[in-house]
């Protein structure tokens, strides 16, 4: 029987990739264990950044709301200063800020290797760029919710604590997911410097010793950590969207 020379490389493909398959499943014993503590450390940066960004970030796009014009507490200098900051922290691209922070990550932790010392420019890129989220959650609230409230003598704290904040809780939880989905990209990216992790073991493991089974498996693990923090967030927005 004669083979046509293009089926012939097609099957030879289909071969390939089968057995790059079969290599990698029989692989994965002996990475899994890197590939756990990787994890368990991924999911530590990300936990601890998302807290900072959350008691930072929360009341940061709170005060952009309040002090707008219009706003509970009017401070038009205030809010142009707070955006200014807010526009800087999210124009600088992650690498460059985990580099430029090197030196206070040193104060704050007494190294700039490993899981915890990442955590500081994960919180430091987060924290604006949740503030901005918070902020766009808090002006779709209906303005006439919050003039009910101020007329009948509510207090402004107690306005955006009992009235502005859980109205806008969906959009605050959905910006929240976002935040997390960006943070474990930004911890990716932070194994660039040795910031541990799935991004440092892809870079020591798979780049650096040319083996793929490393770095499909930690694309696999990532995804997957993805994919689970997305699916609990949207079923999380839209049982208080029902409400």
């Amino acid at each position: 029987m004669i083979i046509n020379p293009a089926d012939a490389l097609v099957l030879a493909q289909d071969g390939n990739a089968l057995t790059a398959i079969t290599d990698f499943i029989a692989a994965w014993p002996a990475m899994w264990p890197n590939l756990w503590i990787s994890t368990q450390d991924t999911i530590y940066m990300v936990w601890w950044a998302t807290v900072f960004s959350v008691l930072f970030g929360l009341p940061l796009g709170v005060l952009l709301v309040a002090t707008d014009k219009g706003g509970l507490i009017p401070a038009p200098v205030v809010r142009a200063v707070l955006s200014a900051i807010v526009n800087i922290g999210r124009s600088l691209p992650f690498i460059v800020l985990m580099v430029a922070v090197l030196t206070l990550t040193r104060f704050l932790v007494g190294t700039t290797l490993g899981p915890t010392a990442a955590i500081v420019p994960l919180s430091i890129g987060a924290i604006p760029f949740f503030a901005r989220l918070v902020e766009t959650a808090l002006r779709e609230v209906d303005r006439e919710v919050i003039e009910a409230a101020h007329a009948m003598g509510t207090r402004k704290f107690t306005i955006v604590g009992k009235v502005m904040l859980p109205e806008a809780m969906a959009g605050l939880i959905a910006g929240l997911v976002m935040t997390v989905v960006t943070l474990i990209s930004y911890s990716a990216m932070a194994g660039a410097i040795g910031g541990g992790g799935l991004g440092d073991l892809a870079i020591r493991q798979g780049y650096q010793r040319f083996d793929d089974h490393y770095l499909w498996a930690t694309v696999i693990l990532l995804i997957i950590i993805v994919q689970v923090a997305q699916s609990l967030g949207d079923l999380l927005v839209r049982r208080l969207s029902r409400r």
